[in-house]
C-alpha cells in the first residue's frame, strides 16, 4: 500500500459516512480509555462536571475521520499524538474482530512546539479559551495582537532565555518567535541578546503580525464571496463522499449490517 497522508477536505461535515463509522468505532471503545483523555478532564471540569456525550466521545469521531479515508500517515502536533493512539488502537482491534481492512496510520510529529497560552504557559493555546488575550486567532487585526502579547504573562527577569521548565512565560514567546521565524530557539535567543522582555513581547508581536497579514488578508476576501465559499464546499463534500462512501460499505458488510 502507498503513502496516504490524512488532510483535510472541506465539506467533511456534509458526510453522514463519518458520524456513521464513528458510532462503530465507539462500540470498540472503552468508556475508560475516553476519561484519561486530557483535553476531556480539563473541560469537563470547567464546565463543573456537565460535560457533554458529544465531547467526550469527540476522540473517536476523529479516528473516523482518519481510518474513514484509509490513511497511512497523519500529521499531528503534541497535543493529538493521545488521538492518534486511540485511532491506532482502533484499526488494531477492527482488523483483529472483522479481518484485515484498515492501515494502521502512523504519526507525523510537527517540529513547531506546543503553543501555550499567552495568560497561562502552563496550558496550551486554544481557541476555546475563555480569556480573550490567551489566543491569537489568524483574524486578529495587528492592534490585538500587538495587545495580547504586550499583556502575557512573562516573569521578573528581564533577559531573553529558553528554559520552559523555570521561565515558561518567556520560553513560550521564544517558541512562537521561531515557529514564525523559521529559526532555531538557540539562534532567536542569540538574536535578542541584550534585548529585555518588556521590548521583546513587541518583537515577536510585530513578526507575528508580519507573518499573518498576508493570510488574514486571503481570509478577509474569501468570506466576503460567499458563493465562492459555498461552490469550495460543495466540490469538497462531493470529493469526500467519493471516497468514503465505498470504505464504509466495505465496513459494512464486514461488520455485518448488509
Amino acid at each position: 500500500m502507498g503513502k496516504h497522508i490524512f488532510h483535510f477536505i472541506p465539506g467533511l461535515f456534509q458526510v453522514p459516512e463519518h458520524a456513521e463509522l464513528g458510532w462503530i468505532l465507539g462500540c470498540l471503545t472503552s468508556i475508560p480509555r475516553l476519561q484519561h483523555f486530557p483535553q476531556w478532564k480539563v473541560k469537563n471540569t470547567s464546565q463543573l462536571n456537565e460535560g457533554t456525550a458529544g465531547l467526550f466521545t469527540y476522540p473517536v469521531l476523529q479516528a473516523a475521520d482518519i481510518l474513514l479515508y484509509k490513511s497511512t500517515h497523519v500529521p499531528v502536533g503534541e497535543d493529538q499524538v493521545l488521538h492518534l493512539e486511540l485511532t491506532q488502537d482502533l484499526a488494531r482491534r477492527f482488523n483483529k474482530k472483522y479481518g484485515d481492512f484498515f492501515p494502521v496510520p502512523k504519526t507525523i510529529l510537527t517540529e513547531t512546539k506546543k503553543v501555550r497560552s499567552l495568560r497561562d504557559p502552563t496550558a496550551k493555546m486554544s481557541k476555546s479559551d475563555p480569556q480573550k488575550w490567551a489566543t491569537v486567532s489568524v483574524t486578529d487585526c495587528p492592534e490585538e495582537i500587538l495587545l495580547k502579547f504586550r499583556k502575557a504573562i512573562t516573569d521578573f527577569t528581564s533577559e531573553v532565555t529558553y528554559d520552559p521548565d523555570c521561565r515558561p512565560g518567556v520560553s513560550n514567546l521564544v517558541t512562537i518567535h521561531s515557529a514564525i521565524t523559521g529559526l532555531s530557539t538557540e539562534e532567536v535567543v542569540r538574536q535578542s541578546t541584550g534585548v529585555d522582555t518588556a521590548h521583546y513581547k513587541t518583537v515577536v508581536a510585530e513578526a507575528v503580525i508580519e507573518k499573518l497579514a498576508p493570510i488574514r488578508s486571503e481570509f478577509e476576501k474569501l468570506r466576503e464571496d460567499g458563493a465562492y465559499l459555498e461552490k469550495v464546499l460543495q466540490a469538497g463534500a462531493e470529493t469526500a463522499k467519493t471516497l468514503a462512501a465505498p470504505v464504509y460499505q466495505e465496513v459494512k458488510r464486514l461488520v455485518g449490517f448488509h
